[in-house]
C-alpha cells in the first residue's frame, strides 16, 4: 500500500519503467520468442503481473486522495487486524500528511512513519485510539465477538 506522496511518486515512476520494459519486449518480440518462447512468455507475464500490482496501488491511493464529497468515507472492518490499514487510509483520505498527523499528536513525523511502516505493530492501544481521534474516525456499528469453544482449554 502506498502511504505517502513520496511512495506515490516512486511507484508511478516504477510503473512507467515496467510499461517501457514491456514496450521494449514487444519491439523485439519475434527474436526473443524464437530464441526461447517459454522464457519470453515468462518475462512478459512477470512484467505484466508487477505492472498490474503497481497500477492497483496507484489507483487505490489516487481514489483516497481525490475524495472530495462531504460524505464521510466508510471503511468496513471485518477484523481488528484490518484497523491499521484503515487508519492509514483515513489519514490519506483526510489529506493529512504523516507530518500533519504527527503534529496533531505531538509526535515527530518519523514516529508516524514507523507506525505506518509496521502497520501500527509497535503502537499500544492508547496510541491507536489517539490516532483514530486525531483523524476523526467514528465507529458506526457494534462489533461482535465470536469465541471458538474448542479453542479454550481448561486449566
Amino acid at each position: 500500500m502506498i502511504k505517502n506522496e513520496r511512495q506515490y511518486r516512486i511507484t508511478k515512476a516504477q510503473s512507467q519503467r515496467f510499461e517501457q520494459a514491456l514496450a521494449d519486449l514487444a519491439n523485439c518480440a519475434e527474436d526473443k520468442k524464437q530464441e526461447n518462447p517459454i522464457l519470453f512468455e515468462a518475462q512478459v507475464s512477470a512484467l505484466e503481473s508487477q505492472l498490474g500490482d503497481l497500477r492497483e496501488e496507484l489507483t487505490e491511493y489516487e481514489a483516497l486522495t481525490i475524495h472530495e464529497t462531504d460524505e464521510p468515507l466508510v471503511f468496513e472492518l471485518n477484523s481488528l487486524e484490518a484497523l491499521p490499514l484503515a487508519l492509514i487510509k483515513a489519514r490519506i483520505a483526510t489529506k493529512l500528511s504523516q507530518k500533519d498527523l504527527a503534529e496533531r499528536l505531538g509526535l515527530k513525523e518519523q514516529q508516524i512513519q514507523r507506525y505506518e511502516a509496521t502497520e501500527y505493530a509497535s503502537a499500544n492501544l492508547a496510541r491507536v485510539i489517539k490516532v483514530s481521534q486525531a483523524l476523526g474516525i467514528k465507529l458506526q456499528s457494534r462489533a461482535g465477538i465470536e469465541v471458538e469453544l474448542g479453542a479454550v482449554q481448561q486449566l
